[in-house]
C-alpha cells in the first residue's frame, strides 16, 4: 500500500545553547469541536492511547519496514468525508461491480463481476474466516484487499471507509450513511412482512431481532439497481428464492434488501464498543468472544449487533454478507476496535492472537490475497511485510 501523503507538522525547537529538535506527540488532529459528530468515548480513548503506541512503535528497531505512525494512510469514519469523498468511494464500488470477476466462472456460475469475487472468497471461506484464531487477522486482510483493489483497479485515491456504529445507533435509517440520497451507500429497504430474524442461544426477548421498517428492495441511492447473484446460503429472509445450486454458488439474480434496523443498533451504542476495549483486560480471547456475543448473557456482541442493523439479503446471510456494499464499514470498525484494544497495552497485546496458534499458521484468501502468515498480520503498522501501513481516524 502505497503511504498517504498525509505527514502531521513537527515543530523543531531549540531550548537553550546546543539542544536538538523537540518532537511534537503524535495527534491524530481530529476536530473535537462537535462539527460533525463530537467525540466519544471510545474516539478519546484512541487519542489518549498513542502516545503509548508511539513509544512502543519507537522500540521495534525498524521491523514495520519504514511505516510509522506519520506516514501510515489514514482510514476516516464515513461521515467525516466530504460529500465529494463519499461520491467518490461509491464510483469505485460502482466500477468494481462493473468489472469482470477473476475467480472461475464455471466452477462458480453466480459471478457475475469483480465485486462478487469478494463475496464469493467469503462464501468458501466462511470458516476459515471465521474460526478463532483467524477472524480478526483474516478479516485485516480481506479489508486490504478489497481496498487495493478499489484504488488499483478503480482508480479510487481515498482508503476504505469505517462506520462508528455508535454515531447512527439511536436512527441508522435516517444517518446520511442508509438515507438514500446519492452520496449515501443506498438507503433502507421497501417495508416487508417478514417476522424478523431468529438468533441461536439467546433468551426471550433477545431470541428474535424484530422487523422494522424495511426488508424489502432499496430503491434509492446508488446501488438501488444492483443485482445480487450468489447465494443466499445461510439465509435471513424466508421468501429470498433458493439459489439453483445446492452450494449456493448458482446464478440467483435479485435485489438487494435490507432492513435497517434500530432494534440491532440499539445495541451498538458507543458504551457497548468503550465497554468492549476496556473490560476485557488483555485477554484477547474474552475481548474476541465479547465481541461476537455472549448468549447465556444475552449479549448480541457489537459484531451481530452491527451485521443485523444492515440486515435483509444478503447483509443478514453470515455466508453472504459482503454482497452488501456497507459490510466493509461493519468490518473495517471491527477492525479499527481491535486496533485500540491492542494500544491499550501494546507490549503484550501486539503479540497475541486467540487460541495461540502456531508460529507457520496461515490464511489463505484464495483468489483474493495472496496467502499470509497469521501473526504477520497483527499489526497494522508494518505487517503483512510491509503492505500493511494504515490507521484510523
Amino acid at each position: 500500500m502505497v503511504p498517504a501523503c498525509l505527514a502531521l507538522l513537527f515543530s523543531s525547537v531549540l531550548i537553550g545553547v546546543g539542544a536538538g529538535p523537540v518532537k511534537t506527540p503524535f495527534s491524530l488532529n481530529r476536530r473535537s469541536d462537535g462539527f460533525p459528530y463530537p467525540l466519544d468515548d471510545t474516539d478519546k480513548l484512541e487519542e489518549a492511547s498513542l502516545a503509548k503506541f508511539e513509544a512502543y512503535l519507537a522500540k521495534k528497531n525498524g521491523t514495520s519496514h519504514g511505516c510509522t505512525l506519520e506516514n501510515a494512510v489514514r482510514r476516516q469514519e464515513w461521515h467525516d468525508l466530504s460529500v465529494a469523498q463519499r461520491e467518490e468511494y461509491i464510483r469505485a464500488v460502482l466500477c468494481l461491480q462493473s468489472l469482470p470477476p477473476k475467480a472461475d466462472k464455471k466452477k462458480y456460475p453466480g459471478l457475475n463481476n469483480r465485486y462478487d469475487d469478494f463475496v464469493l472468497t467469503h462464501e468458501t471461506q466462511a470458516f476459515h474466516l471465521h474460526s478463532t484464531p483467524h477472524l480478526f487477522p483474516a478479516h485485516r486482510l480481506y479489508i486490504w484487499a478489497y481496498e487495493k483493489a478499489l484504488r488499483e483497479e478503480c482508480g479510487y485515491t481515498g482508503y476504505q471507509p469505517y462506520w462508528n456504529w455508535g454515531r447512527t445507533a439511536s436512527d441508522p435509517a435516517n444517518s446520511p450513511l442508509f438515507n438514500g440520497n446519492m452520496s449515501s451507500m443506498s438507503g433502507n429497504g421497501k417495508k416487508a412482512d417478514y417476522p424478523g430474524v431468529k438468533t441461536t442461544g439467546f433468551q426471550k426477548p433477545y431470541d428474535v431481532i424484530p422487523p422494522d421498517q424495511g426488508g424489502g428492495c432499496v430503491t434509492s441511492g446508488p446501488f438501488a439497481n444492483m443485482t445480487i447473484s450468489l447465494g443466499p446460503i445461510g439465509g435471513v429472509l424466508s421468501d429470498v428464492p433458493p439459489n439453483p445450486q445446492a452450494d449456493g454458488f448458482g446464478a440467483n439474480p435479485r435485489c438487494l434488501r435490507r432492513d435497517v434496523n434500530k432494534f440491532s443498533s440499539a445495541q451498538t451504542h458507543d458504551n457497548y464498543t468503550y465497554s468492549l476495549i476496556t473490560t476485557s483486560g488483555g485477554d484477547i480471547n474474552k475481548f474476541q468472544q465479547d465481541m461476537l456475543g455472549i448468549p447465556a448473557q444475552n449479549n448480541w456482541g457489537v459484531h451481530m449487533a452491527g451485521h443485523y442493523t444492515i440486515g435483509g439479503d444478503p447483509g443478514g446471510d453470515f455466508f453472504s454478507s459482503p454482497g452488501d456494499p456497507v459490510f466493509w464499514f461493519h468490518h473495517g470498525m471491527v477492525d479499527r476496535i481491535w486496533w485500540i484494544w491492542q494500544m491499550q497495552d501494546p507490549e503484550n497485546r501486539m503479540n497475541q492472537l486467540p487460541e495461540n496458534p502456531a508460529k507457520d499458521d496461515f490464511v489463505d484468501l484464495n483468489w483474493t490475497a495472496e496467502r499470509a502468515d497469521t501473526w504477520d498480520l497483527v499489526d497494522s503498522i508494518g505487517g503483512h511485510k510491509g503492505a500493511f501501513c494504515y490507521i484510523y481516524v
